[in-house]
């Protein structure tokens, strides 16, 4: 056949250089079948690489036209792991999964602990101004109409019911 010796399309390489004699086949302890199959590729690929590709259709000159699919590619095997190597990594995975998790609850505890004590000293801060305060019970509604707009915005409601309880039996201690 003409085609095996040359990879290209006419008899003379451009360059005017007469094409190299293809090697002559050394014996090997490879089967037959499977040289064939080589050398066939081979050719294939040689004859493909020169034919001179013309200007695509789309333009697009940078694509490459034999790429393959992803699905074609063959994929070698997994190695196996034996199974005390994949225990001891099952081990390992669960050990770091653990160490993650007390991390979390850690410092889930330590947010929840800075929660509480921010409430209680809020608690605590408005306990002590409420103690604090000075305290005017206003018993005549009447003076609360005749107040300005300026005293009006200091007056604050507050549940004087213990206040209440507390001063009649002064009142009452004061006139015995």
């Amino acid at each position: 056949m003409e085609g095996e010796r040359g990879a290209g399309p006419g008899p003379e390489e451009p360059s005017g250089e007469a094409p190299a004699p293809a090697p002559a086949p050394a014996p090997a302890p490879a089967p037959a079948p499977a040289r064939r199959r080589r050398k066939a590729a081979k050719k294939r690929k040689e004859a493909v690489a020169a034919i001179p590709r013309g200007r695509p259709k789309s333009g697009r000159v940078w694509k490459d036209p034999g790429k393959k699919r992803f699905s074609h590619m063959i994929q070698d095997k997994a190695l196996r792991t034996s199974w005390a190597r994949k225990m001891k990594e099952r081990q390992e995975r669960k050990l770091v999964r653990d160490l993650a998790r007390q991390l979390q609850e850690g410092k889930q505890r330590e947010r929840e602990e800075k929660k509480r004590r921010r409430e209680e000293n809020l608690k605590r801060r408005l306990e002590n101004e409420r103690k604090a305060e000075i305290v005017q019970v206003i018993r005549n509604p009447l003076k609360l109409k005749r107040a300005k707009k300026k005293q009006l915005r200091r007056v604050e409601k507050r549940d004087t019911l213990a206040l209440l309880q507390k001063t009649p039996v002064r009142r009452k201690a004061a006139t015995e």
